[in-house]
């Protein structure tokens, strides 16, 4: 594994251990690397909304992470300046989504990135964009 993807997953693990959120979510890391994630959770019954589907949120909240998790990967904190979804597909409870991260433009100061959600069919349930602000601060120190 490449130095720059060990610290990657160190930056995540540590986001994970203090995000309270995405554990709640029940969100496990599939695969981190430097300007990537790939990321899955699994729909409960407590994530419907009163029309009997999955509320629109936790799909916006798995992009949201996955999200997260690539554009800080780098050890340079960075918060969301802007974000947008569309769905695509109904999500059911039982539904296992996936959300995979991809970095499409990695600037000094913003970042742009590109999430698509896809459940167990590998179906695209929905396409999340996002854009950060780099914060030019760590979040981790890491031993030398």
């Amino acid at each position: 594994m490449k130095q720059e993807d060990v610290l990657a997953r160190q930056v995540v693990e540590h986001m994970m251990l203090h995000d309270r959120f995405s554990q709640w979510l029940g969100i496990q890391l599939l695969e981190i690397r430097e300007g990537y994630s790939k990321i899955q959770m699994t729909i409960r019954e407590e994530m419907v909304n009163g029309f009997g589907i999955v509320h629109g949120g936790i799909a916006f909240s798995l992009a949201d992470s996955a999200f997260a998790f690539a554009c800080n990967n780098r050890n340079n904190l960075s918060v969301a300046l802007d974000t947008s979804i569309n769905f695509t597909k109904a999500v059911q409870v039982g539904d296992t989504l996936m959300a995979e991260a991809t970095e499409v433009h990695n600037g000094k100061s913003t970042g742009l990135y590109h999430i698509t959600i896809t459940n167990q069919q590998q179906e695209v349930v929905a396409i999340f964009k996002g854009t950060c602000f780099r914060m030019k601060k760590p979040l981790i120190h890491p031993e030398a």
